[in-house]
Order: structure tokens, then sequence, then C-alpha cells
């Protein structure tokens, strides 16, 4: 009863400026909120108004979760409007990506930020109620 909404992720990054430059070629939208210096290490809040990601920098440092192979989060999930116009968007960027249908869904889009984080842009059927 206390939830509000789901405000951020936050990431370790290799290299914070080709996260941003990834996300914002998904999300031409998103914009920096806010950034800074911690313990001497960058971090940035980049989304919108009602979402945002916390990148930080952990150059040097190296991944150990394997989706769908260890316990963690496999992937995240962002509604999209329109999964046409991201595929020929991804397809115009040479950004790889793997699709997967679902009675409820128009498109399920499946593709990995530069430090292999998977993420699926979906895009529900107009009828859909929890869209």
């Amino acid at each position: 009863m206390n939830f509000l909404r789901f405000e951020h992720i936050n990431l370790s990054c290799q290299d914070i400026e080709a996260s941003k430059k990834f996300y914002q070629t998904i999300f031409p939208d998103w914009y920096v909120r806010a950034e800074g210096i911690f313990n001497g290490d960058r971090w940035m809040h980049f989304g919108n108004d009602q979402f945002y990601l916390t990148l930080n920098d952990s150059s040097g440092q190296q991944q150990v979760h394997q989706a769908y192979e260890n316990i963690g989060i496999n992937h995240v999930g962002f509604v999209i409007k329109d999964g046409e116009a991201m595929t020929k968007l991804l397809d115009a960027e040479d950004i790889e990506y793997y699709t997967m249908t679902a009675p409820e869904t128009k498109h399920r889009i499946y593709v990995n930020d530069p430090d292999g984080n998977e993420i699926e842009l979906v895009e529900y059927h107009l009828e859909y109620a929890l869209k």
C-alpha cells in the first residue's frame, strides 16, 4: 500500500559515456538528471521525469553475473510505444537484438547494453489490460 512507483536501477559501467550513448539511442527523450563524483568515482542519473538509471563508473571491474545462469536479475523490461520503429532504429544503429512472441505483446525485443545487461523492450497489444 505504500509503493508509489519504480524509480531507478543502479548500474555499474565500464564506460559511463558508452552506456549513456546506448540508452540515449533507444530512449532519445532521456537526459542527465544529476551527476557527480562519489569516493573518487563518477556517477550519473540518466532518464526522464518518471524513471532513471544510475550509471556508476566501475572501469576496470569485470561483470560477474551471467544472465539466466546465476542468481540475480536476468533482464529489465521497458514498455515502448512502437516496436516496429524500435527494430528499425536498432537495425540502423547496428545494435544486435532478438525477439520473442507472447499473446499479450505486439513486440518483445531483447538487447544487451554495452556492459552485457539485457533489457526487454515491449509493446503491448492495445487491448491488454496491464499495459
